[in-house]
């Protein structure tokens, strides 16, 4: 019998935790939540468990429980950094986990964002990714007053709103492919640096991109060299049919929500089916799990757990992802049940931090390379070669050939 593929594990990490009362659990840290040495601590502690990689939070507008503004409450956090700014923070005291920042395409600039997750590749040597986020929301447009959004209504199944998905997710298709094409705007020996003959940059493999679409008119090129990964992970959370093209489309790794084993098989085929569409069907593209985490090393502990946090926010949690709550090695089961379907990895988020995170690197962990499923260390120097992905051939130049 073969031996069992090996499993992707990445943490999704959001501010005290993903339960609204994380900052009130005994071991948050709420006072440091805007502190340099707190992020560095959480992804120092995940590169501890050799974990892929790291997804950190954002959003354009604070943290609110309605859909139509910032709310008045009061006992959950509010307020964060950003997110692209905490990678590139976390990057250089770190040697082995990826760094995957969230930045929002809606209302923002694919040229800004280039150069961000390219300088971010660079002062991580090769470990960064990026998670594209659109944003429907009116509120957060009118932060930037230049234009609307397309609205979307609470019946997600509507003509109206599916028009209105696909219409922010075709916008963030081109900004990806934007961005993809000024990663690529310089080739990888344009820079000389001859001091002899006084050239630091051959000008010829410097290259426009000359992008003309519906929503930009870029000409380029970058400012940022290309990235020492040829091509950052691009990574997207995908709950619905027109998020699941997207992500076939555009992405390397998709993050998915699926309840069990059955779900997520559909799901796998669905993304799979968009991904022959868009004519990548002989690329490598990741289906990642999502689920929160509740750990303890009972599960009556585990539920306690989480009753007393719920007991806090009034209100039992839930959330658009699964929540597990129980032990590592119950958690180490449902992992791979759930992969049994297709899914290539897993992304947990934490319902607490620090307990929940160090929870998966000191408990699950371990109970995975019990099983012979994890790895006992890196394996591959860039995030794109720990997740088997080749280091793409650059697309303007002649002559080109790439390693991982």
């Amino acid at each position: 019998m073969p031996a069992p593929l090996p499993l992707h594990l990445a943490v999704a990490l959001e501010g005290a935790g993903w339960h609204p009362s994380a900052w009130r659990d005994p071991r948050a840290r709420a006072d440091e939540l805007l502190s340099p040495a707190y992020w560095t601590d959480l992804v120092r502690e995940a590169e501890t468990g050799t974990l892929d990689l790291v997804t950190v939070e954002d959003s354009l507008g604070i943290q609110t429980t309605s859909p139509d503004g910032p709310d008045d409450r009061v006992d959950q956090v509010r307020g964060r950094l950003d997110a692209v700014l905490i990678a590139a923070r976390v990057a250089p005291v770190t040697r082995g986990v990826g760094v995957v920042p969230v930045a929002t395409v809606t209302h923002t600039e694919p040229f800004h964002v280039s150069k961000a997750i390219a300088t971010l590749d660079y002062v991580s040597r090769g470990r960064a990714g990026w998670q594209v986020r659109v944003s429907p929301r009116e509120w957060e447009a009118e932060l930037f007053g230049r234009r609307t959004v397309p609205a979307i209504g609470s019946d997600l199944d509507a003509p109206e709103s599916v028009a209105a998905m696909e219409e922010l997710f075709d916008e963030a298709a081109d900004y990806v492919e934007v961005v993809r094409r000024l990663w690529d705007s310089w080739e990888d020996d344009a820079e000389i640096r001859d001091v002899a003959t006084g050239r630091f940059v051959d000008r010829e493999k410097l290259h426009y991109i000359d992008f003309e679409g519906r929503w930009f008119s870029v000409r380029g090129p970058s400012i940022v060299p290309r990235p020492p990964q040829g091509q950052p992970l691009v990574t997207a959370l995908a709950h619905r049919s027109v998020p699941y093209r997207f992500a076939a489309k555009a992405a390397d790794v998709v993050f998915v929500t699926a309840h069990d084993a059955e779900e997520a098989g559909r799901i796998v085929a669905e993304v799979r089916h968009e991904q022959a569409a868009a004519g990548r069907q002989d690329e490598p593209l990741h289906v990642f799990g999502d689920l929160v985490v509740f750990l303890a090393d009972d599960e009556r502990a585990a539920a306690e757990r989480k009753a007393h946090l719920d007991a806090l926010s009034g209100t039992d949690f839930t959330s658009d992802a699964p929540v597990f709550v129980g032990t590592p090695g119950g958690l180490a089961d449902r992992l791979e049940d759930l992969r049994g379907a297709g899914l290539t990895g897993f992304r947990l988020r934490p319902g607490t931090i620090p307990h929940d995170l160090e929870a998966v690197t000191r408990g699950l962990v371990p109970e995975l390379r019990r099983r012979g499923i994890f790895r006992e260390r890196y394996d591959a120097p860039t995030l794109r070669g720990r997740l088997g992905l080749e280091r793409p051939a650059n697309r303007y130049a002649a002559t080109t050939g790439g390693a991982r």
